[in-house]
């Protein structure tokens, strides 16, 4: 039942965006059009809620992503509404941390990525990229900062990227960095939707043109790289594909699975181990899922990793079979120190016989 309900909506969908957008386009009711999206299933097995966001600032989370600095940290940030250009810093409990606040407008946030900066340090990266006029803005921007290495609140002036659509202007909601080359994607959330790739070096002063390289899920809500490049995911409300990235981008699909069912799904992103996703909703005290991957799935990292663990298991029994001849060594010494007394002792008679 859940395909049909999802071509419904977007038939509807594209019916309400018909029509071209207007000079000077007014604000909808919100981003949805009104339309009850379907919402996911049960998830894959073992799928559980990680944390809960604690801080009621936090109403409408529409991106998250994993700290480069600190262990268990994640970034989140709200979505367009009547809300302070903040992002903030969070535990694993889902407590606020550390609140930075921007000194730029918030217009429609929708996406987080975290990556290394131009000066070689983790910045982290604010997608400024919705749009729910159906492509009414001319441009759209990135915000990116150092990520403190010590969590506490601040206020800052972020570098900013422009960026315009070769094709034209663009709903987007979701933003990914490669780890391997630090080259930035968005991916819109249309109906017939893409992967739109940066630059491979950015202008930070003047526009920069997002050029169209593959087809994406529809409605897709955001997206994220593995730690190690191999694999990306692109999430919609209600599910999410993962590809295999391992020759560059566009990658391959691996397929699709639901996620678990949510009240707005908006954001994901990999875990710093690479083994599974982390899913998170919109909403007051807002749930974040974590979903685990399997087989193909599994990043690179993930492979290499439970291989040398398999080998180094393998190698376990060869340990101790050289603990054992070790331990064996000092009776043979003492057996043949009793040999040579022996043979002394007889010498010694010979001579006096």
């Amino acid at each position: 039942m859940r395909r049909p309900l999802a071509l419904a909506a977007a038939a509807l969908f594209v019916l309400a965006h018909a029509a071209p957008a207007s000079a000077d386009p007014q604000a909808p009711d919100d981003g949805t059009g009104g339309l009850d999206y379907p919402r996911g299933g049960e998830g894959p097995e073992g799928s559980e809620i990680a944390f809960e966001f604690q801080d009621e600032r936090i109403a409408e989370s529409s991106g998250i992503a994993p700290s480069l600095r600190h262990e268990g940290v994640w970034w989140t940030h709200n979505d367009s509404g009547d809300f302070l250009p903040e992002v903030f810093a969070v535990n694993e409990e889902g407590e606020t941390l550390a609140t930075i606040t921007l000194n730029v407008e918030l217009r429609d946030w929708e996406a987080i990525s975290l990556a290394q900066g131009p000066g070689g340090e983790p910045e982290v990266f604010v997608g400024d990229i919705g749009d729910n006029f159906a492509g009414g803005w001319t441009e759209v921007r990135v915000y990116h900062f150092v990520e403190p290495e010590v969590l506490a609140d601040a206020t800052l002036d972020p570098s900013v990227l422009t960026f315009t659509y070769e094709d034209g202007g663009r709903d987007a909601e979701g933003m990914m960095i490669d780890p391997r080359d630090g080259r930035l994607y968005v991916v819109s959330k249309e109906f017939a939707g893409g992967v739109y790739a940066a630059p491979e070096n950015l202008d930070p002063e003047g526009g920069n043109v997002l050029s169209r390289i593959d087809s994406a899920p529809l409605f897709a809500t955001d997206a994220a790289f593995s730690p190690d490049g191999t694999r990306y995911a692109i999430r919609t409300y209600w599910g999410v594909t993962i590809y295999d990235s391992s020759d560059g981008v566009p990658g391959s699909s691996l397929g699709s699975f639901d996620l678990p069912e949510m009240e707005q799904g908006e954001s994901v992103a990999f875990t710093p181990d690479g083994t599974a996703l982390m899913a998170g909703t919109e909403g007051m005290n807002s749930p974040v899922w974590r979903v685990p991957l399997e087989g193909r799935k599994l990043p690179e990292m993930v492979a290499v990793e439970e291989e040398a663990a398999a080998s180094d298991e393998a190698e376990e029994p060869e340990s101790a079979g050289a603990g054992t001849s070790i331990g064996a060594l000092p009776l043979i010494l003492g057996g043949a120190a009793v040999a040579v007394v022996l043979i002394g002792g007889i010498v010694v008679l010979a001579r006096r016989g």
